[in-house]
């Protein structure tokens, strides 16, 4: 076996050495260098060679002082090299992550963000505004979540501690205490969740974040069961209502919005069949009812329930109360 201190440093580390001694100018050579890395002068030359040639460094070597040194001063290191289309997606993420101001990971990111570029800076040589200025993004009804509460859940989360939490049912005012063994936080349609086993009902249960106060960690650690997924968990959800049944969902649209269906996929399950009129039939595969009739209604006269019967009947409910509030 090879002693440890005999063991070659990886070839990064060795170069970020290397560009440490050129950057304090310590008129670093050959001799010096193999003895500072501990590696044959072979590796030194090929190390500076791959600084020079591939990452554009300015090393020369300087006859008269006989030693290596840059031409002109670098502030850092360019560990990470890109071209100019990666870049600009880099650019364009940077500018989706500004609709996210004010959530939890707004920030995290961009400190992640500005490390990613950090190194960078002395290696682009283009603007990207033009190209920026041609791309944004919009979601409607993003949601809010305390950071507070946020970091304590995702820290419960991550070291699979129980927590107590005040909670809202949705349309409440009175909120109940839970004790949760939480599994997982997700973020979907605009909104964070906390998925987790609730001790006291004996079983999983799915709250939104921002009806979530009082959080409290209860240092008492539980196990995640192994074949938890939370893909798994979601299959039968159109969002987030995962629910028990298992209803054919089939919705005939017209053909003035089937494009529109077309170009999104809205569940895992779906199946669309091409009718001769142009419309189509959408056919999903849900454990529950009360999402998918939200989404319905919102095509308005566009969109037809043909099954289930219950969906279909739950739609005329709804049409007959909405045919009273406008009839005026």
């Amino acid at each position: 076996m090879v002693p440890l201190n005999k063991l070659s440093r990886p070839p990064l580390e060795r170069m970020l050495r290397i560009h440490d001694e050129l950057r304090r100018n310590t008129l670093p050579n050959c001799t010096k260098l193999c003895k500072l890395l501990e590696v044959s002068r072979k590796t030194v030359i090929r190390d500076i060679a791959f600084m020079r040639d591939r990452l554009d460094l300015p090393i020369e070597f300087d006859l008269a002082i006989q030693s290596y040194r840059y031409t002109h001063p670098v502030s850092s290191f360019p560990t990470v090299n890109v071209t100019e289309g990666e870049l600009l997606a880099l650019l364009v993420a940077r500018r989706a992550l500004e609709q996210y101001q004010g959530t939890p990971f707004h920030r995290q990111l961009e400190v992640a963000f500005e490390k990613l570029t950090g190194g960078l800076k002395e290696r682009i040589s283009f603007s990207p505004a033009d190209e920026l200025g041609s791309v944004s993004f919009k979601n409607i009804g993003l949601g809010k979540a305390d950071l507070v509460v946020f970091n304590a859940l995702s820290a419960a989360v991550l070291k699979q501690q129980e927590v107590e939490f005040d909670y809202r049912k949705p349309g409440e005012s009175k909120v109940f205490r839970r004790r949760i063994q939480p599994y997982h936080l997700s973020h979907r349609e605009n909104l964070w969740y906390l998925v987790g086993q609730d001790t006291e009902r004996a079983g999983m249960r799915t709250f939104a974040l921002p009806r979530i106060t009082a959080v409290r960690m209860l240092h008492r650690e539980f196990s995640r069961p192994p074949g938890f997924s939370p893909e798994q968990f979601f299959s039968s959800a159109l969002g987030v209502m995962v629910g028990t049944g298992n209803h054919a969902v089939k919705v005939r649209f017209a053909p003035e919005v089937a494009d529109r269906v077309r170009e999104r996929v809205w569940h895992e399950t779906q199946r669309i069949t091409d009718l001769p009129d142009g419309g189509i039939e959408l056919t999903v595969q849900l454990g529950a009812l009360a999402e998918v009739e939200r989404w319905i209604l919102g095509w308005g006269p566009q969109a037809e329930v043909i099954g289930p019967p219950e969906l279909r009947q739950r739609m005329g409910k709804a049409a007959k109360q909405l045919q009273a509030i406008y009839k005026s």
